[in-house]
């Protein structure tokens, strides 16, 4: 699926990341692990720290400190907000959503609409082009807040998942403008390949007799064939969109899934690595569905602030899923990066 939307903007963003600092060669030889392995894990796929939530703390509560701070810091009241949309697969509760839970919290207008979207790492693209929707039909400001805890769905002794993966909860604010501005999106699925990523217990279909079936699975070379198969043509389809290459983009955004992913991604789409950020999970960990965010907050703040760029963005993951976009941000509010609590 393409699609083009005119007449809106990113106004701001803020991340909010988990307080518990985890290190991950620390962690690997208390575990008994091959300390020459750990090195080698630790450099080839950028593997350090990672910061994961608090014990009670959910990616509801990070996404609305993430909110919160980004209301005030652009001056925005929040019974403005004409929607609030939450990208999360990991919710507070099956029933309600965390949309209707955070619009509380915030004190939105009984006007606004709120509702979920349950993806992981393509979901900040998929709430972005909603936002974008929502203002194209009428909405003057949105908020979109994507986060998840998948720290809580590892098993802590699958030495393959349980050091990869961070807490962070993110917010944006997209808004209708008179500028011809224009965001350009490319999505695809390819849904044979669900099983790749899966927490096979938890919903309505239980795994029976599977071991450890309530934590998350991943099949890490079924993965990073699906990126590079995937990614290169959606990022090359959105450019064409835009109109743009390469060499006249500011910066490629990729989901944070480890160091060795984007830069073989970011290789085979043409970008040099110095307009790739990707040292993201080293520091943070795997953030999911906030790992968009986080890289722009990290090491596109200074430019974002300041002027405007051009930035294509892809999320790849869960589902099998994956969504692109290609969009001139800035300037904007960026709010610095925090833990939560502090």
């Amino acid at each position: 699926m393409q699609s083009s939307l005119t007449h809106v903007r990113l106004a701001g963003i803020a991340v909010t990341v988990g307080s518990v600092v985890r290190d991950f060669q620390a962690e690997g030889l208390a575990a008994g692990q091959d300390p020459a392995q750990l090195a080698r894990l630790a450099k080839a796929v950028g593997l350090r720290e990672r910061r994961v939530a608090a014990p009670g703390v959910t990616a509801l509560d990070l996404c609305a400190d993430a909110a919160a701070r980004l209301l005030d810091e652009a001056a925005v009241d929040a019974s403005s907000l004409d929607a609030v949309i939450f990208v999360t697969q990991t919710p507070d509760h099956p029933q309600p959503n965390n949309a209707s839970l955070l619009h509380a919290r915030l004190r939105l207008s009984k006007a606004a609409a709120a509702y979920d979207l349950s993806l992981g790492c393509s979901g900040w693209v998929y709430g972005l082009h909603q936002a974008a929707m929502l203002c194209g039909a009428g909405a003057a400001r949105v908020l979109v807040c994507a986060g998840d805890t998948l720290s809580r769905l590892v098993d802590p002794n699958d030495p393959a998942t349980a050091p990869l993966f961070g807490d962070a909860g993110s917010a944006m604010l997209v808004e209708k403008t008179g500028e011809a501005t224009s965001m350009h999106f490319v999505f695809g699925t390819d849904g044979t390949g669900a099983s790749a990523i899966i927490v096979p217990a938890g919903g309505a279909r239980q795994s029976e007799g599977a071991v450890s079936s309530a934590c998350l699975r991943m099949d890490g070379a079924a993965v990073y064939e699906f990126a590079l198969r995937e990614v290169p043509p959606a990022v090359a389809g959105v450019l064409k969109l835009a109109g743009w290459t390469p060499e006249a983009t500011d910066h490629l955004v990729l989901h944070q899934a480890n160091r060795f992913v984007v830069s073989s991604v970011a290789r085979k789409c043409g970008f040099p690595e110095a307009k790739v950020p990707m040292n993201l999970v080293e520091q943070f960990g795997n953030q999911s569905s906030a790992s968009i965010p986080a890289a722009m907050a990290h090491a596109c703040a200074e430019a974002l602030q300041g002027s405007r760029s051009r930035l294509v963005v892809c999320g790849f993951g869960v589902g099998f899923s994956w969504g692109a976009a290609a969009l001139e941000a800035g300037p904007m509010v960026v709010a610095p990066t925090l833990a939560f609590p502090r």
